[in-house]
């Protein structure tokens, strides 16, 4: 019975074999665990190898350097102190703590940036509720300090109970490298800086607007040629609007100017025909694979009890206009964070409440997403919405 529902989820491009990878996950107990994936189908596993600690009490996000074995961890703390780590990636997919400088807490977010190549010389993060961003020197150390902290202001409050300050949520590198994004939930903006490599300095762009209630969160790129800018899209999450947004990107034609944002689209995270979301539901996350974008539904149990969804959207190559396809199931609760591999072919995700990380077949051709492959639970489950649980979730590649 195994062999034929393998094979025929093998003939449908949902079987992705794996000879191993590994996976990182944070969660709010103060640990990253190290993971490894191996085998496909029916066969495929996944188990905890290793934990690493001296990330603070609440690592909220990971961002894996590109070309460079270094994972980031930013610590949540809210009681005014808080960590910024780094370590290196073994070959056993274990990490050892390059790096650590304690910060005022609060960060829910940030990117390395700057420098040459592979080697950024600064990093970013972002923090909530102070509604700032923070630059600091790399590498870190004990004796790393703010390099530059900037405080963002609004006149008056959004017409959600929670905008009633900037919000940031994330600081994300643009493709190029050259501009910082950083989601405003508060505001409802995507606040824009130009990045000098050199000295670290960010410099405010206008910002793009997003809708009144919208709360933006995350957001992620796309451009019909992944080596150019042309056709450049922005796709972002809007938590308190339950919604994906699409944008415009433009470029300046010289060398120090502002990268440019407008929003074309506003698409529901939930299945067409709705309403509404279902009460308490809030969206997450958002990625790019291929010709298709994808958001998580925290809290919505459109799958049944403590089963979350993700949605897929299709991605028109000559617009960059986005149409909602299908809903699939998160096998997650409060899917806060997922993953998508390079090769496109698996989806990792991070339920926080359940605090479990799903393995999902993705088939890259078609962006359609089918079966789960390897479930497994990591430290102790969190509190509906409260902040415990697992917090992130990525592949190592």
């Amino acid at each position: 019975m195994a062999f034929s529902k393998a094979l025929i989820l093998g003939t449908l491009g949902l079987v992705p074999q794996a000879l191993g990878a590994t996976l990182l996950a944070s969660h709010y107990t103060g640990k990253i665990f190290s993971l490894s994936y191996t085998g496909g189908g029916s066969n495929a596993t996944l188990v905890n190898k290793s934990s690493a600690s001296g990330c603070g009490t609440l690592p909220a996000w990971l961002h894996v350097s590109p070309g460079s074995p270094t994972v980031y961890s930013i610590d949540e703390d809210w009681n005014g102190s808080g960590v910024l780590a780094s370590y290196s990636i073994e070959s056993d997919g274990s990490l050892k703590q390059s790096g650590r400088a304690v910060t005022p807490g609060a960060s829910v977010h940030g990117t390395p940036y700057g420098g040459t190549g592979d080697n950024p010389a600064f990093i970013a993060t972002v923090e909530y509720d102070p509604s700032t961003v923070t630059t600091y020197k790399l590498p870190l150390s004990n004796g790393s300090a703010i390099l530059h902290t900037t405080k963002f202001n609004m006149s008056e409050p959004g017409p959600n109970a929670r905008q009633n300050a900037p919000h940031p949520h994330a600081a994300q590198l643009d493709p190029t490298g050259r501009y910082i994004i950083i989601p405003d939930l508060g505001a409802d903006l995507i606040r824009i800086f130009s990045i000098d490599a050199e000295t670290g300095s960010l410099t405010a762009c206008e910002a793009g607007v997003a809708d009144p209630g919208d709360g933006p969160r995350h957001g992620t790129w796309w451009s019909p040629d992944p080596e150019s800018t042309d056709g450049q899209r922005l796709y972002t999450v809007n938590e308190l609007g339950n919604s994906v947004s699409a944008w415009t990107v433009s470029y300046p034609e010289e060398e120090g100017g502002c990268l440019a944002l407008k929003k074309t689209q506003t698409l529901a995270t939930y299945a067409e025909g709705s309403a509404a979301a279902p009460n308490g539901s809030k969206a997450a996350e958002v990625h790019v694979s291929g010709n298709f974008l994808y958001a998580a539904n925290r809290a919505d149990e459109t799958f049944g009890p403590q089963n979350d969804s993700l949605v897929t959207y299709s991605i028109d190559a000559s617009s960059g206009d986005i149409k909602f396809v299908e809903a699939t199931p998160a096998h997650a609760w409060f899917p806060r964070t997922f993953s998508i591999n390079k090769a496109g072919t698996l989806v990792a995700v991070g339920g926080q409440t359940s605090s479990n990380v799903a393995i999902i077949a993705r088939d890259p051709e078609t962006g359609k997403l089918g079966e789960l492959l390897a479930d497994l639970k990591v430290a102790t489950p969190g509190t509906p919405q409260q902040e415990d649980g697992l917090s992130a979730v990525v592949w190592v590649e």
